[in-house]
């Protein structure tokens, strides 16, 4: 059976292919700032995070909310390696029945390959134990991200605009359903399903 939402683990340790992640904590504003403080990686993001007022609000706001995570790279060994990004899971900005995973980032240098894809179907399957829908807000004018979450297989479901800031920017919101994320995210990644849980994990 699947587990009510209000029983969702918003602090997990997770394990993917080729990153784990693990609970925020406020040690880590040093290091994650050094992978954040490159300003292409935020090149399209409405956000300036590399500037250190603007990170460190972000930060901030990861703790003091709940569900941020480290993302670290992992090891050929499968030792857990260097911090490469963050990301959040949330039901802040939420419909019911839904999740949101946002605020990732990733060093560049783990740009353009698998491991984006690694983070989000680590974090899906997750969410997916909990939830049947998952979505992700991004920024109207980054079209980079918008173009990612269509090739991982995110629906447009409608926009979002802030309740309160009319300077933050309009948001696309995308969705992933579960039964989306097993026929077609996991299509290049063999899954297993338990059918007492519905516990998903990936092998690649």
């Amino acid at each position: 059976m699947r587990m009510a939402i209000e029983e969702f683990d918003f602090a997990p340790r997770l394990s993917g292919a080729r990153i784990d992640l693990r609970p925020i904590v406020p040690a880590d504003r040093e290091p994650l700032y050094a992978v954040a403080a490159d300003p292409l990686i935020w090149e399209v993001h409405p956000s300036a995070r590399w500037q250190r007022p603007v990170f460190d609000a972000f930060f901030d706001e990861a703790l003091a909310e709940g569900g941020g995570l480290i993302v670290h790279d992992k090891a050929e060994d499968g030792a857990t390696g260097a911090m490469i990004g963050s990301s959040r899971y949330s039901k802040r900005w939420c419909e019911p029945g839904e999740v949101e995973i946002g605020w990732s980032f990733l060093a560049r240098t783990y740009w353009g390959g698998e491991t984006n894809r690694d983070l989000k179907g680590t974090m899906l399957a997750h969410a997916f134990r909990y939830v049947d829908t998952v979505i992700f807000r991004v920024g109207i004018h980054n079209i980079r991200s918008r173009r990612a979450m269509e090739k991982i297989g995110g629906i447009e479901v409608r926009r979002w605009f802030h309740p309160t800031n009319a300077d933050v920017v309009e948001h696309v919101v995308f969705a992933i359903k579960k039964q989306g994320f097993l026929t077609d995210f996991l299509e290049k990644a063999p899954k297993i399903l338990d059918s007492d849980t519905e516990d998903i994990s990936i092998k690649y």
